[in-house]
């Protein structure tokens, strides 16, 4: 079986098991934390960054989000979520790597940083400003949601596909650290309830981080 090597609030991990789930691949979770520098995990990714997938009997390992997204593509035909003409295979990549870089540069990363890994790690408190900025920088994403959502039924076009995947993973673990304002979104807010209700996302709203609790909504499929 596959081993998924994660944390709960790395989103990177939490887009690759939405996209396993989709596709119905089964895998185990193991706990990751990357700044410990495990040595058998960096033997595994030198990088030492979640996620990593391993399969033992098949000799297989796989690092990081894109490239395991890629591999299960190519290697498991049920449900492909990088699918349609290639224009819109080449939308949805370009949605992924914006989610994934710049929504994670602006707003999950900050958030990460200050409101968990000070905590958990340097034992600091969050810097103020930071989260401001961070918060500000969510809304102009949650605007481009919104309007992507006005012109087309889902992120990348007329399926559901690995953009929307990426948006929601990076989407989940900023509502998690209570980084979004959802006021005025009533586009993104109901595409993202849609995934909040899918059978797929149900474990992640379910995990809960030591010490660092959500929002009382983040688990409401109805909010």
């Amino acid at each position: 079986m596959w081993q998924l090597y994660q944390f709960p609030l790395c989103p990177f991990s939490r887009k690759v098991r939405l996209h396993l789930a989709e596709k119905g691949i089964p895998f185990e979770l193991w706990r990751e934390n990357p700044w410990d520098m495990r040595d058998e995990f960096v033997v595994m990714n030198p990088a030492a960054r979640t996620p990593v997938i391993r399969n033992e009997e098949r000799g297989i390992t796989v690092v990081d989000s894109r490239a395991i997204s890629e591999y299960f593509e190519e290697t498991v035909d049920k449900n492909p979520m990088i699918n349609g003409t290639s224009a819109n295979r080449a939308e949805i990549r370009r949605l992924v790597a914006l989610f994934d870089e710049n929504f994670y540069g602006d707003v999950t990363a900050p958030l990460l940083h200050e409101r968990m890994k000070k905590r958990l790690v340097y034992r600091q408190s969050p810097d103020s400003r930071m989260l401001r900025e961070a918060m500000k920088l969510a809304h102009e994403h949650l605007e481009y949601i919104d309007y992507l959502i006005d012109t087309r039924p889902w992120l990348a076009g007329a399926t559901m596909s690995l953009a929307d995947l990426a948006a929601a993973a990076q989407i989940s673990v900023a509502d998690y650290l209570g980084g979004l304002d959802w006021s005025g979104h009533e586009q993104a807010k109901g595409w993202y309830s849609v995934f909040k209700s899918r059978p797929s996302f149900r474990p992640l709203l379910a995990e809960r981080m030591e010490v660092i609790q959500p929002p009382s909504h983040y688990a409401d499929v109805n909010w």
